[in-house]
């Protein structure tokens, strides 16, 4: 439950420590992951820094790739 309430309301450095976290688990580096996803690799890097936060879209699928990165990753692969 608290991923999920992370994802709809993250504010702050909380998201991003959250974002790295997630990222960290998964043992890839920042451009792995961003290229896993579809996410653009400067962008990640500005959550992680603190410097942007991502929007609540974003938030709800980065709290679903926490949970379960392989569905990201076969709809993303059906899909392209």
């Amino acid at each position: 439950m608290r991923k999920i309430r992370w994802a709809l309301q993250g504010t702050g450095k909380r998201g991003a420590s959250d974002v790295r976290q997630v990222r960290m688990k998964m043992k890839l580096s920042q451009a792995q992951f961003a290229t896993r996803f579809g996410l653009p690799p400067a962008t990640l890097r500005n959550w992680e820094q603190g410097r942007s936060q991502p929007d609540a879209p974003t938030r709800v699928l980065l709290a679903v790739i926490a949970k379960h990165p392989e569905i990201v990753e076969d709809v993303l692969r059906k899909v392209s």
